[in-house]
């Protein structure tokens, strides 16, 4: 039976290895150990196929493995560091792209489909070559993006695509078929997307608020506002369905609230956002959002005035620290 190592430092990684293991001996999975629910159920999962978890993660480390396990194949299936030439030399590597390849090349790519409005996703199977995402297409599917998908509800579908076909497809390859090349003059990029691209600007049209609400569901962090100088985390929001037409509009603005529901309605660039639930700064509880939003005065999203203000009151409390005449000074 051929060896094959997996890295998989993503939510990619479950069914990557029981795809994997039902072809191969999986010689071991290099993933972090992280307190998580996705790393705990890898972790009993590995454990049931008698799989070892290697927590280092970094690319000296692999090679190590690689030069002393000498597997017949390495799978890559989330792993975000780069793998040198003379790694990719030492046996074959074979990696699953999350996205139409040779499209949407680089990272996030199933945030930034939904982010973009993209009617379908896809998962790409490709030979690792030293070019970013390079190589030649071993499987290719796609899988459609509703209006209302989440990131988990994609990646869901994506994972249940790749337990069918990664390890049939690995096994094809090592038995001699080559795929097909991408067309690189056909290739796009996305870039790396970090916690403070979760912004959420008012101004932008609902669709495009509702779709970064979506792409950012977990695992992700959760697009995010301000009310005043409080962090929100959008938990749950739809389009609005009131239908009222504002020809007066503070994107940002509040403009229904509702006690019985706990929802509120937001305006956009072009309509408006219902948030339902929200979090409060980093570890806040989930609560009804008219719970933390309480008046249709109130406008989302950091605002100067609300800055200025913030500043003129840190200047007003460090001038009177600094005043002498002052009791107990």
């Amino acid at each position: 039976m051929n060896k094959v190592l997996l890295l998989g430092l993503g939510p990619t990684a479950l069914t990557a290895l029981e795809s994997l293991a039902q072809r191969f001996e999986v010689i071991g999975v290099v993933r972090a150990v992280v307190d998580g629910e996705d790393d705990r159920t890898l972790a009993r999962r590995a454990a049931e196929l008698s799989v070892p978890v290697l927590a280092d993660v970094d690319p000296a480390f692999v090679e190590s493995v690689v030069e002393a396990a000498r597997p017949d194949c390495t799978v890559v299936s989330s792993y975000n560091r780069i793998l040198r030439p003379s790694l990719l030399r030492r046996c074959p590597f074979v990696n699953v792209h999350y996205a139409p390849l040779p499209a949407y090349r680089g990272r996030a790519n199933v945030n930034w489909a939904i982010i973009n409005g993209e009617a379908e996703a896809a998962i790409s199977i490709h030979v690792i070559e030293p070019g970013l995402d390079d190589g030649n297409i071993l499987f290719q599917e796609a899988v459609p993006l509703g209006p209302d998908d989440t990131v988990s509800d994609v990646y869901h579908r994506l994972n249940e695509v790749q337990r069918r076909e990664l390890g049939r497809t690995v096994e094809r390859y090592l038995e001699g078929f080559a795929g097909r090349p991408q067309d690189g003059a056909e290739s796009s990029y996305g870039c790396t997307r970090v916690e403070e691209d979760g912004e959420i600007s008012w101004s932008a049209s609902t669709t495009a608020v509702y779709a970064l609400v979506r792409a950012l569901a977990p695992p992700y962090p959760r697009a995010f506002t301000y009310l005043g100088t409080r962090r929100l985390a959008i938990v749950r929001a739809a389009p609005s369905p009131s239908g009222r037409r504002f020809v007066g509009r503070v994107p940002g603005r509040v403009v229904e609230r509702s006690t019985s529901t706990g929802h509120v309605d937001v305006l956009t660039g072009d309509g408006a956002l219902r948030i339902h639930e929200v979090r409060v700064g980093d570890g806040g509880e989930v609560v009804p959002a008219a719970t933390v939003i309480t008046s249709t005065r109130q406008t989302l999203g950091l605002r100067s005035a609300d800055l200025l203000a913030r500043i003129e009151e840190l200047e007003r409390r460090l001038g009177e620290v600094g005043r002498p005449d002052l009791p107990g000074s």
